[in-house]
């Protein structure tokens, strides 16, 4: 996979890279990312303990040679706060020497690896944060601009085996003497394709409800205790009942998650920030009040590729 970057006007160079596996050959993984307005871009994609492997083509863009004070490639992982627009905190940082001072006349391409980079936080894009990894070639020296300096983004996703099978969540609320519900979800922790399964058991309903609906939230937040602000998105929201119940009436939940744009559950990355996610039950009656009852749910990544392979033991031939 290739970034080119385009040309800027007065920029002594034009730095391009070219991202490859340990065989050499351009990388194949890649993820789609989204950005502003929807917009979608396609990035490398990463796990922890990958190498990060390529090559930096530095180009020339005058006919005179361009003196320069070395070149260089980093490594980063940073975490950026809504709050602190600019300012990044580092929780990687790698560098690699590409060339010594000197001078370059044509264009030349500078292999780099970095091995068993440590990549243990997920790439994320949210309400108030972002974390992110990238490639950073700087070409320093007398007269070099800004453009002598570009960031090459990366995208990080790390997996979970999966998990052994967890209890049921079972809970009973109400109001008193008007309306008396049990809830119960098949477990309290999913991968991200899978499927909510449970059921809403009526016991007592004295109040007129029209419909009834399970909502998919995800709160992030950032700092702790007293500083702590909170981001609270609905990412969907799936009706699962329409009309009046009945004492003893039990209404299924079948919710697919796969169609929705999730994130793993995050706890207190880098003390900077957490993302959680919460299944909210709302009923709504004739007179269009509202009840709510949330529950928190663990999501992770699951390795779909390592689950779907066979095992690879293998049986000897027979003795002849």
């Amino acid at each position: 996979m290739k970034s080119i970057l385009g040309l800027v006007q007065s920029a002594p160079c034009r730095l391009d890279i070219e991202f490859k596996d340990a065989e050499g050959r351009p990388y194949k993984k890649t993820a789609v990312v989204k950005g502003k307005n929807n917009e979608t871009e396609e990035l490398p994609l990463y796990t922890n303990k990958d190498s990060v492997v390529g090559e930096i083509r530095v180009t020339p863009m005058t006919t005179k040679k361009i003196e320069h004070q070395g070149i260089k490639v980093q490594l980063l992982g940073q975490i950026e706060l809504a709050s602190e627009r600019g300012q990044f905190h580092e929780f990687v940082s790698l560098v690699r020497e590409l060339a010594p001072p000197g001078d370059l006349a044509n264009a030349k391409a500078f292999p780099f690896e970095f091995r068993n980079v440590e990549m243990q936080y997920d790439s994320y894009k949210g309400q108030q944060v972002r974390c992110r990894y990238l490639l950073r070639v700087t070409v320093t020296g007398k007269g070099m601009t800004p453009d002598s300096k570009k960031d090459f983004t990366f995208w990080v996703r790390n997996y979970e085996d999966v998990s052994e099978a967890a209890a049921p969540i079972k809970m009973e609320v109400g109001i008193e003497d008007c309306l008396h519900i049990e809830f119960e979800y098949d477990k309290a922790r999913y991968h991200m394709k899978d499927v909510v399964v449970g059921r809403i058991h009526f016991l007592l309903v004295r109040i007129k409800l029209k419909h009834m609906d399970i909502e998919i939230r995800r709160r992030e937040t950032v700092g702790a205790g007293s500083a702590a602000q909170n981001e609270t998105a609905t990412l969907a929201t799936y009706e699962i009942m329409d009309g009046a119940p009945v004492r003893g009436e039990s209404i299924p939940i079948r919710l697919y998650l796969s169609p929705y744009d999730l994130n793993p559950t995050y706890n207190q990355i880098h003390n900077k920030f957490s993302v959680r996610y919460y299944l909210n039950l709302v009923l709504v009656d004739e007179e269009d009040r509202r009840y709510f009852k949330q529950q928190e749910i663990t999501l992770y990544r699951k390795d779909e590729e390592k689950a779907a392979s066979p095992s690879t033991t293998s049986t000897a031939p027979p003795a002849l």
